[in-house]
């Protein structure tokens, strides 16, 4: 299989539980929204609004983490919106604890495949470092100039710094500190 059709494939599995795990959720908040009273758009305002926001934290936290700012704020709040539709999916259920996990399944499984999702980072190839040159040549040929001699009678105003060639490292060799090779 090819990287190109795993990714489609990928895809196509995330849309299906992303679609029928938000869809259940949804219905739950709904549900238990409108059975409190609520009228049925205000029901499907807090679905919006409690699913939405799990995702949107997400995000943010994913986001804060690039940048290095803090996220234990946007974290919380993100582990009370989960812990909201899964107490909306539960509140529904049958009373008995099969009855709770069958009904919680939406709900962690789309919580679980936001955090898959938004937990891949990026790869980014590590950075490659050129060689540096074995051998130092110069274009210009060395000019020779001519110096003059020194008077005793004036001293040199300046001092010409010694300009030592560029050392030809070899890079299959280590070299130590210390040790003269």
């Amino acid at each position: 299989m090819t990287a190109r059709t795993e990714s489609a494939v990928r895809l196509v599995i995330l849309l299906a539980i992303g679609t029928m795990a938000g869809a259940a959720a949804f219905t739950h908040v709904h549900d238990l929204s409108v059975a409190h009273g609520q009228p049925h758009w205000i029901g499907w305002a807090n679905a919006v609004a409690v699913e939405l926001m799990a995702i949107y934290l997400g995000l943010e936290i994913r986001a804060r983490r690039r940048t290095g700012r803090p996220v234990g704020l946007v974290g919380s709040l993100l582990v009370a919106f989960a812990l909201l539709s899964l107490a909306a999916q539960v509140a529904g259920a049958e009373p008995s604890v099969w009855g709770w996990i069958v009904a919680a399944v939406p709900s962690l499984a789309f919580l679980a495949l936001v955090k898959v999702v938004l937990s891949n980072n990026p790869v980014t190839p590590p950075a490659v470092e050129p060689n540096p040159p074995t051998v130092y040549r110069s274009d210009e040929p060395a000019q020779a100039t001519e110096v003059e001699p020194a008077r005793l009678a004036e001293p040199t105003p300046s001092v010409v710094p010694a300009v030592l060639p560029p050392r030809a490292v070899q890079p299959n060799r280590p070299h130590v500190v210390g040790i003269i090779r």
